[in-house]
């Protein structure tokens, strides 16, 4: 039997779009991952990028589990003295909803060229507007914990 090797005429590459209203964080970042990577297609190669195109709606509107919100933290590091910034999520919610739906995928996507070139990918909007309807995307639906 002869290994298959994917060919760059063969990935055929469609858009998903994913409301994210009263999705929890952790369970939306791991499917949109999912099918960043193109895990969830027949043809997936983990060195080839047979993922499609994600748009994330109302990513003002997640929710977290527990005490997140106010204990999580993101820090950034600008490389000069004192430039250590601490954010819990609350805040990074009120200021730049988008980073926080990035942050999530990006840290369960792999760490080299590919990942990035799969990051580039997704698409994140705070609200229901997006300027992506002329490429028709199907609506993915992602189930919550105990739906079936």
């Amino acid at each position: 039997m002869k290994t298959f090797i994917v060919k760059d005429k063969d990935i055929k590459k469609s858009w998903y779009i994913v409301d994210a209203t009263d999705k929890i964080l952790g369970r939306l970042a791991t499917r949109i991952a999912s099918i960043l990577r193109g895990k969830d297609k027949v043809i997936f190669s983990p060195h080839q990028d047979t993922g499609d195109e994600v748009i994330v709606i109302n990513a003002s509107k997640i929710k977290v589990t527990g005490k997140k919100l106010s204990q999580k933290e993101y820090k950034r590091y600008s490389a000069y003295p004192g430039g250590l910034n601490i954010e819990n999520l609350e805040t990074v919610l009120r200021k730049s909803p988008e980073r926080v739906i990035r942050h999530a995928v990006h840290g369960m996507l792999p760490k080299n060229k590919l990942g990035e070139k799969m990051l580039k990918k997704l698409r994140v909007y705070a609200d229901d507007k997006h300027p992506h309807a002329s490429q028709n995307p199907k609506e993915l639906i992602i189930k919550e914990k105990g739906q079936k």
